[in-house]
């Protein structure tokens, strides 16, 4: 290590040590002992822009083991990114783009949301398969447009986590190239020594995933680490598995490869020893050396240069293949073309009584139509969740022009890796399983709410109807749940037109995910249904009278009940409004005249039927209403037969009306 390589890492290790100090809270120990691995990658092999941060051919740093954020951090600021030293003085403060873990879109140069072990992981898995995905539509001879790699720094804990497994397994098959992880292997969480809890060979396990596994004995040994990434950058077929021994909280006389170094500040005569211990100037804190900077600043230099290489690439590519040239602006903009809601055959169903899993697989051949970036899976089940499209092909190693993912039974690395799909940019991905299994998934579901990423998850068998299969299988509390999550919108659609328009709505959302809950049962094809349940809500049946005395509210395969109900209440001299909530998010998200024009405040007699936990209706009941839900487990049995025992009956909704009137 020359002197200025050496004091740029020293750098790199005071900014996260000051950082932590000041804040009185933070990680120190990774950024001390990692700080060689991301110097020497950042210095010497990351492809990026600071003057850039959203290049489309980047390569993408994914710092997996979050709380490590302050070398990130230290990276960007050094490096020139639009992060000033203010910033890092502010590290864990409100207000400030230093958050405790990185955040995607509040920190310039951040990639993705990381802290919860393994997301990052299994998002920089989505990344390199989207890397993939667009470098066989793109490129062309003499025209590399997409030619990146993805990185990702994981810990001991991203390593123990089952989401990692689960995405490494996946990536191996797949045969990511393109996708190496360093594995910063201190030995450390936080209760001790990983022995009391993790003695398996990781190396072996990688290996057994299909990936090629390098390992560097020393991780100051910056030659020695470059050494494995050339290593890894040739590697084709495999995606790497960089295992470098470091020391958590190197440098620390006291602390150094112990636990206490973990997860809190050195304290202040510590920081003392230390920067004695490195030869570091005691004062000022968040000292970096002027040469430093100009060492950056040199750096920054050529990587702008390379930039504006690509750009020119990009020029001559335009002149040369404009159709390709337009596909690719189209597939990066984001847009829906605004004909794709007109097209007939979207709102086309017939009069067949059609499952909502169904009708979704009938409409997504049509999106994908207008929208050939769409890309996804399910978690081997596309048979039962319909989401193949159908002219577009298996994305496999020997064939990364296919769009279908065969995620396989591995329901929370789909979500994250959907994620990933997404943040690298330029595809709309969409996963699918049964709504039960939305359990499995929660953590990366929450995440991408948090980031705003507008990914679509599409689940099906949505309820007791579901039937035989049990208990186990039928989804209860789970509706309650997603739309308990901030940011997030639920739709539930009762037949085929309100499954079309929740899919527009899932594609023309650009600021959060969307979850479309469907059925496996068949339902009819209802009167009035369509494009305005866009709105979240609407009348989809009226009172025959001025006002209404009662509303009946209901979602999905319960709208028809609460439409068969209705005859029955009006025939006993009811004046009876129906609704269907497709979305209590997008309802809410109206104007204040339409929501009282679809449920008048002065209607104070409303039920809200729903075969699901009745929590969060509340405020939809009115000061007189009641929630007709289900506050117990499913059986197991053909499904009309469960949700009659369940009481969702016409003559019961009738019964459960009346009290409401009486």
């Amino acid at each position: 290590m020359n002197a200025i390589d050496e004091a740029a890492v020293n750098t790199i290790r005071f900014l996260a040590v000051d950082a932590v100090e000041k804040a009185s809270s933070g990680h120190p120990g990774l950024p001390m002992g990692g700080a060689p691995m991301g110097y020497t990658l950042w210095s010497r092999f990351l492809k990026h822009c600071p003057d850039d941060p959203n290049w489309a051919d980047r390569d993408r740093f994914v710092l997996s083991a979050g709380h490590g954020s302050m070398l990130l951090y230290a990276l960007l600021h050094l490096f020139g990114y639009d992060l000033p030293l203010e910033e890092i003085k502010n590290f864990r403060q409100w207000g400030s783009r230093t958050p405790g873990h990185p955040e995607y879109g509040h920190t310039p140069g951040v990639e993705t949301t990381t802290g919860p072990l393994g997301q990052g992981f299994a998002n920089a898995v989505g990344m390199a398969i989207a890397e993939r995905r667009l470098a066989a539509e793109f490129n062309r001879p003499g025209y590399p447009l997409v030619d990146h790699y993805t990185y990702v720094y994981s810990g001991d804990g991203c390593m123990m986590e089952g989401i990692t497994s689960e995405a490494a397994s996946l990536a191996g098959h797949l045969k990511l190239g393109k996708l190496i992880c360093f594995y910063d292997d201190n030995k450390i969480s936080i209760d001790g020594s990983t022995d009391i809890a993790f003695t398996e060979d990781v190396g072996k396990r990688f290996e057994a995933y299909g990936w090629q596994v390098l390992r560097v004995k020393e991780g100051n040994r910056m030659e020695i680490i470059a050494e494995a990434v050339s290593e890894a950058r040739q590697e084709t077929d495999r995606p790497s598995l960089i295992m470098v021994r470091t020391e958590i909280g190197y440098g620390s006389p006291g602390k150094q490869g112990t636990a206490g170094v973990h997860g809190a500040p050195l304290g202040a005569e510590e920081v003392v020893e230390t920067k004695k211990n490195l030869g570091w100037p005691q004062e000022p804190a968040f000292y970096v050396p002027p040469e430093v900077y100009d060492h950056f600043g040199r750096l920054k230099e050529t990587l702008r240069a390379r930039k504006e290489e690509w750009s020119a690439l990009w020029s001559d590519y335009r002149s040369e293949y404009p159709e390709l040239a337009d596909k690719w602006e189209n597939w990066f903009s984001g847009q829906v073309p605004e004909k794709l809601a007109d097209d007939d055959r979207l709102w086309d169903f017939g009069d067949q009584p059609l499952a909502t899993r169904a009708a979704s697989g009938q409409v997504m051949q049509i999106l994908a139509e207008y929208l050939p970036n769409m890309i996804g899976g399910s978690a081997d089940l596309n048979s039962s969740t319909k989401t193949g499209l159908k002219q577009f092909g298996d994305f496999q190693a020997d064939n990364p022009s296919g769009s279908n993912i065969n995620f396989g039974v591995r329901e929370h690395a789909m979500a994250a890796i959907l994620s990933g799909l997404f943040l690298h940019g330029g595809l709309r991905p969409f996963c699918s399983t049964f709504l039960v299994f939305f359990d499995y998934m929660k953590p990366s579901v929450r995440l991408a709410a948090l980031m705003g990423l507008p990914v679509t998850y599409v689940y099906t068998h949505d309820s007791i109807a579901l039937g035989e299969d049990g208990p186990t299988h039928q989804p209860v509390e789970h509706l309650s749940h997603l739309r308990s999550i901030p940011n997030m919108h639920v739709l539930r659609p009762a037949d085929g037109r309100e499954t079309a328009a929740a899919w527009l709505h899932a594609l023309q959302r650009r600021c959060g995910p969307t979850a479309l809950i469907l059925s496996r049962q068949k339902l009819p094809q209802l009167v009035g249904t369509g494009k305005e349940a866009l709105r979240g809500a609407y009348v989809v049946s009226r009172e025959k009278g001025k006002s209404p005395d009662l509303i009946l509210i209901a979602s999905g395969s319960e709208l028809n009940l609460a439409l068969q109900a209705r005859r029955e209440l009006e025939d006993k001299g009811h004046n009876v409004r129906v609704v269907s909530m497709v979305s209590r998010e997008l309802f809410l998200a109206q104007d204040q005249e339409y929501r009282e024009a679809v449920l008048p405040s002065a209607v104070e007699r409303r039920l809200i039927i729903e075969a699901a936990l009745p929590a969060g209706w509340e405020s939809f009941t009115g000061r007189k209403g009641a929630v007709f839900g289900l506050n117990e487990f499913g059986a197991s049995a053909p499904g009309p037969v469960v949700m009659e025992k369940r009481g969702f009956t016409v003559e019961n909704l009738v019964k459960q009306a009346e009290a409401l009137t009486g």
